[in-house]
């Protein structure tokens, strides 16, 4: 690992970023004009936080993300911010919960050996899992044109999710440097990874080598699952206990996505899988 000297001091570019920071954590914006002083100031903490130069150059060369900026914006255009039934949920992205339904059951059979694993290994059911996944990205159908960088950096940056999606789009960064990522992949507007669209953050903490190929990659399928089924067990999933509405392994959802409407889908999904 390269010292924090040295990371602090690479590139004159860099420098001059660093030079022109201010000396106090990096403050929300209200304007997409103020996004290079935010960039400025958030370039401090990711040093502070070790990130180094290829992350850093990541930071440096990221642009505000129209798409996140919009949607942002506009909260009443999020699915998760009015009452929609399960049905309704997902017929917002799908063209029938039958669909769905049918599409989530040919994967679980065809990785069944994988799925059957991570529920011995994590307690977390497939059909939770395979649900997730085809919500997230058709199970990997489509996992996003925004580039991961400028989306995690633009949803810090908004007032109205900052200071709590600071941390990844730190992570983000870090990313960057292990070659997890680069500066230019692309994923969810919000800066979401590959087949199960992780936070940043995210990845760090929970990433498993699922595929048994040495690395977690988000864009491998198998490191996803079984990634996304270690997440939900540390933060609490009990094997073989209900995920009803109301459960403990229900409310463990709201780990993945807090909106009330996202866990309710992900549990009626799984439920129909199961039969």
């Amino acid at each position: 690992m390269t010292p924090k000297w040295v990371r602090l001091g690479v590139g004159l570019v860099l420098a001059g970023l660093l030079a022109t920071a201010p000396a106090h954590a990096a403050r929300c914006i209200t304007s997409q004009g103020q996004f290079e002083a935010y960039k400025q100031a958030l370039a401090q903490q990711a040093a502070s936080a070790g990130v180094g130069q290829r992350g850093m150059q990541a930071l440096q060369q990221s642009g505000i993300s129209g798409i996140t900026w919009r949607f942002e914006s506009n909260p009443s255009s999020q699915t998760g911010t009015r009452y929609r039934s399960p049905e309704q949920f997902l017929r917002s992205r799908f063209s029938s919960v039958n669909s769905f339904v049918s599409g989530a059951k040919r994967r679980l059979g065809q990785k069944a050996g994988l799925f059957q694993a991570l529920e011995r290994q994590y307690g977390v059911p497939g059909s939770i899992l395979v649900a997730i996944w085809g919500y997230e990205t058709s199970w990997g159908g489509y996992t996003g044109d925004t580039p991961i960088v400028s989306g995690a950096v633009t949803l810090a940056s908004y007032c109205r999710r900052h200071p709590r999606f600071e941390d990844d789009a730190i992570a983000a960064l870090k990313l960057v440097d292990r070659g997890v990522i680069s500066g230019n992949s692309r994923g969810g507007p919000s800066g979401e990874l590959g087949h199960m669209q992780f936070l940043a953050g995210n990845w760090i903490r929970f990433a498993v080598d699922g595929s048994g190929d040495g690395r977690a990659d988000p864009n491998n399928s198998a490191d996803a699952l079984a990634t996304a089924a270690n997440m939900l067990r540390r933060n609490g999933w009990r094997a073989g206990q209900p995920f009803t509405e109301g459960s403990r392994n229900f409310r463990v959802l709201s780990a993945w996505n807090d909106s009330g409407n996202y866990q309710r889908a992900i549990a009626y999904a799984a439920s129909l899988i199961d039969q």
